[in-house]
C-alpha cells in the first residue's frame, strides 16, 4: 500500500527517504515585483526554476511548508533578499546559512533547531543586518506552548540570552524587543543560557562514588573527604513551576 503525503512527508524529514520534487508553477504567486511564495509544495530545495524567472528581483522569499534543508546558496540565487520565512520545513543545526547581507527578517518557526549557539553564530557571521528573528516552535526555543516541560520564566530567560548575543534584533519571536528587555539582557544575558543536559553512556563504567557524575555541584576542592551543611536564612525563593514545595520558605513566611 503506498504512503499517505503525511507519512511521505515524515520519512523525508527524517531522512529515509528522498521524495521526488515536481515544480508545480500554479503554486508560484510573485506579488508588487518583489515577493515571492512557493509554499506547501514538498520541495527538499529551492526549485531552479524559480531561480531563473525572479531570483534577481525577488526581496521577500516565502517557502513555507515544504522539506528544504539546504538554503546555502541563497545568497546567489536571490541576491537582494531581505525577508526569509522557511517556517515548517527541515533546517536543523547542520543547515549551512548563506551570507546575505541585506536580510533583516529572518522566520524559521516549527523546524528541527537544537543547537542556539551554533544558530546564533551563523546569525552573527552571515546576517549582520537582522532585526527580526523568530524560532518558535523549535527544540532551541524553551516556548511553554510547543514544550510542555518549559514555563514563562524559560522563554524569558531564553529571550535575554539571544537579544544579549544579538543585540541589534528589534523583534524575537514576533514579540518586540523593548528597550527595558534590552538593558536587563546586557546585565544578566550572559549568565541565563539554557544548557541541555546530554545523558552519558555509562557502559561499562563504575558505579563507585569515585565514577560519580562531572555534574556534581561541588567545587573541586570540596568533593572528597567530609562534607559540612549550614543553617542560616536564605535570601532567595523560587516561584517557578518546577519548585520543590517548602525546601525554600524564609522564615518570615512561616
Amino acid at each position: 500500500m503506498a504512503d499517505s503525503d503525511e507519512e511521505l512527508r515524515t520519512r523525508v524529514r527524517k531522512g529515509l527517504t528522498k521524495k521526488v520534487h515536481v515544480f508545480n508553477p500554479e503554486a508560484v504567486s510573485f506579488a508588487e515585483g518583489r515577493q515571492l511564495s512557493y509554499i506547501g509544495e514538498d520541495c527538499e530545495s529551492v526549485p531552479l526554476e524559480l531561480v531563473d524567472l525572479y531570483g534577481h528581483r525577488v526581496l521577500r522569499l516565502d517557502l513555507s511548508h515544504n522539506l528544504i534543508s539546504d538554503i546555502s546558496k541563497l545568497h546567489e540565487q536571490f541576491p537582494k533578499l531581505q525577508e526569509l520565512v522557511l517556517d515548517n520545513n527541515c533546517i536543523n543545526d547542520h543547515t549551512a546559512c548563506p551570507h546575505l547581507s541585506q536580510l533583516t527578517t529572518l522566520t524559521i518557526n516549527k523546524n528541527q533547531i537544537a543547537d542556539l549557539d551554533a544558530l546564533i553564530e551563523k546569525v552573527m557571521s552571515c546576517l549582520p543586518a537582522l532585526t527580526y528573528l523568530s524560532l518558535l516552535g523549535n527544540p532551541a526555543c524553551p516556548n511553554e506552548l510547543s514544550c510542555s516541560d518549559k514555563d514563562e520564566e524559560d522563554y524569558q530567560r531564553y529571550r535575554y540570552y539571544v537579544v544579549y548575543k544579538l543585540p541589534r534584533l528589534k523583534f524575537l519571536d514576533s514579540k518586540q524587543v523593548t528597550k527595558s528587555e534590552l538593558r536587563e539582557a546586557g546585565r544578566q544575558g550572559q549568565y541565563t543560557k539554557v544548557v541541555r543536559y546530554a545523558p552519558q553512556n555509562d557502559t561499562g563504567k563504575s558505579s563507585s562514588p569515585e565514577s560519580a557524575s562531572e555534574y556534581t555541584p561541588l567545587p573541586s576542592h570540596s568533593r572528597h573527604g567530609e562534607h559540612f551543611g549550614l543553617i542560616g536564612e536564605s535570601k532567595l525563593i523560587y516561584y517557578g513551576r518546577h519548585s520543590e514545595g517548602n525546601r525554600f520558605i524564609r522564615n518570615h513566611d512561616l
